[in-house]
């Protein structure tokens, strides 16, 4: 299976890449509106602000190319800014625009927890993953391979909350709140976490989204 993983220069690639080849998967890097195009599977991974990231594909002009490719039903992997650039805008350093993708906002991970107690922000933890969107599990989603209460590690000021509920698909506990972990609409899929520091539960999430790109 070949993978197309985008580099708009705020990633991490070269973990995304190993992740990828540990299950066999040829990965092609490319900042490129024609190879996107051109894709059969696509990864949007990303370290940093969503302003420079949604800069950096509009300077390359990578923005229509992967609307274009989702609308048309190729699968796409969002992580960890990638995942937030799939939503329609973020609150972070003002109101910025993103991909629109799926339908909801980033916003600011509250200060305080659900005590009123100051909370840690950038929250940087291992954090039991548990089902949303009204999920008793994780059956039938690139998390089918995760028991509920299994930990991911996030490092995170911001999240990615989706307008509609269905629309989530995990969510992590940060000071008592849920906080959306991933999002699914159809064939374009975000998760918060990084897939290959998160142990067995990255790697299944990879596996999977790997069958999802057969189907």
């Amino acid at each position: 299976m070949k993978v197309t993983v985008i580099d708009y220069g705020l990633s991490n690639l070269l973990s995304v890449r190993h992740a990828f080849a540990h299950f066999g998967a040829e990965v092609e890097l490319t900042s490129k509106p024609e190879e996107i195009l051109a894709a059969r599977a696509l990864v949007l991974p990303g370290v940093g602000a969503f302003r420079d990231g949604m800069e950096g594909l509009a300077r390359l002009g990578l923005m229509e190319p992967i609307r274009k490719k989702a609308g048309e039903g190729t699968p796409l992997l969002g992580i960890c800014l990638g995942m937030q650039m799939l939503f329609d805008a973020s609150e972070e350093f003002g109101l910025h625009s993103g991909l629109g993708l799926i339908p909801g906002r980033v916003v600011r991970i509250p200060d305080t927890d659900t005590d009123g107690c100051p909370q840690r922000v950038p929250h940087i933890s291992w954090e039991p993953l548990l089902p949303a969107g009204g999920r008793s599990d994780f059956s039938g989603t690139v998390l089918q391979d995760v028991a509920p209460g299994q930990e991911c590690y996030f490092i995170h000021s911001y999240e990615a909350r989706p307008s509609r509920e269905e629309y989530r698909l995990a969510d992590a506990l940060y000071g008592g709140r849920p906080v959306c972990a991933a999002a699914q609409k159809g064939r374009v899929v975000g998760t918060q976490f990084h897939p290959e520091k998160s142990g067995p539960v990255g790697l299944s999430i990879i596996r999977n989204y790997l069958k999802l790109c057969e189907q």
